[in-house]
């Protein structure tokens, strides 16, 4: 799949969403990056500190608080590891 088309596609839904602030964006922004790195796979997993990083996010609340709305939202699919040394699942929607 092409980057443009997932970032299209987001941009064109959260215009007319209230729900999704700038650290959302910037949550998805990180994830769609490492959903490209990786292939642009279906599935793909994630370390919380690379997006953390990438987002410019320091607060754990605040990268658990965008995760757990963007799934809540549709905007992507998210299985967090409870194994500290195994990545957390996600899928782009």
């Amino acid at each position: 799949m092409e980057l443009a088309s997932p970032f299209v596609r987001f941009y064109e839904a959260v215009v007319y969403d209230v729900r999704i602030g700038a650290t959302h964006i910037s949550v998805y922004m990180a994830l769609l990056q490492q959903w490209n790195l990786k292939g642009g796979k279906n599935t793909f997993y994630i370390s919380r500190s690379e997006i953390m990083s990438t987002a410019k996010i320091n607060s754990r609340q605040t990268y658990n608080k965008c995760m757990n709305d963007l799934k809540a939202y549709g905007y992507i699919s998210y299985e967090p590891s409870k194994n500290h040394y195994r990545k957390s699942e996600v899928q782009l929607k």
